[in-house]
């Protein structure tokens, strides 16, 4: 399997995808995540999270100020600009790798931007405030845009596709149009299938399964399974006993032609991402 290769210019730094896999490493700055609690909630906490993310091997810290597990609640902007840039403006001076903000929100995009974010993370796929699409416009990051069915409150609620795959694929070819008619440069879009929102546990194993389906978009590709729901139902653990089935879904997902895994725990999934390329490029 030859992944195709994308070169996306990230402020300083340039990401080079497909030759290798890169590791998004996830800071949850928040009192409710569904992996990690309040571990990361004090600004402090999360900064040195991130250093220690990246000294195991990240290529990509990923911080996130709102929790988006099913049936949260939305988190005030004044709040999430209070978690979030801290961190970022701290590890932007700590680190040496690009910093995603993970957010829908336009102005906390902007925020982010301003103190050493690099990347936009939206799990709305610009569905949600029409500022955001306009600062991916003017501020040319690369823009992840992800697939959800509802919205975190809602997308947990039965979802039912007529057809999983076409659906996804054509939900993502849709806004990649809306974005770049926007302005945002289609050479700097990554998309996510969204795994675990909006989907059952069958429908979460078919998008990893059917994964290289995606390739038809023409983009890389980023995935998130970390310690999701799915692992758990299928091997009855709980969220603090998923690792194991996280590098699994790591394996098959990278099989099938991932660009970018986000995981919680990188020094182990360091390992298991080099080996997989190791064997993908032989």
């Amino acid at each position: 399997m030859n992944r195709a290769r994308f070169t996306i210019h990230c402020g300083d730094h340039t990401l080079e995808l497909g030759e290798r896999t890169l590791l998004m490493g996830t800071i949850n700055v928040t009192p409710d995540s569904f992996s990690d609690g309040d571990r990361f909630y004090k600004t402090d906490q999360a900064i040195k999270q991130g250093e220690l993310l990246a000294s195991h091997g990240a290529d990509i810290l990923d911080v996130g100020g709102e929790s988006t597990r099913p049936f949260s609640d939305a988190v005030d902007i004044e709040e999430e600009l209070r978690r979030v840039i801290p961190v970022v403006s701290e590890l932007a001076k700590r680190t040496s790798l690009p910093i995603s903000i993970d957010t829908y929100k336009g102005r906390v995009a902007r925020a982010a931007l301003d103190v050493g974010a690099s990347m936009i993370n939206d799990i709305s796929g610009l569905r949600y405030d029409a500022e955001l699409v306009q600062v991916a416009a003017t501020s040319q990051v690369p823009l992840v845009l992800m697939h959800m069915l509802g919205s975190p409150r809602t997308m947990q609620l039965e979802p039912h596709y007529g057809s999983l795959l076409s659906e996804i694929i054509g939900f993502l070819e849709e806004r990649i149009r809306f974005a770049c008619e926007a302005g945002v440069s289609r050479d700097r879009i990554i998309v996510d299938p969204g795994i675990g929102f909006g989907k059952t546990v069958h429908h979460n194993l078919l998008l990893i399964k059917h994964l290289d389906s995606l390739t038809t978009l023409g983009r890389p590709i980023l995935l998130g399974s970390s310690r999701k729901s799915f692992i758990g139902a299928v091997l009855d653990k709980e969220v603090t006993e998923r690792e194991p089935g996280t590098w699994a879904t790591v394996c098959a997902s990278i099989f099938k032609g991932a660009h970018i895994v986000r995981v919680h725990e990188v020094a182990t999934c360091r390992q298991i991402v080099d080996m997989m390329d190791a064997i993908i490029n032989a």
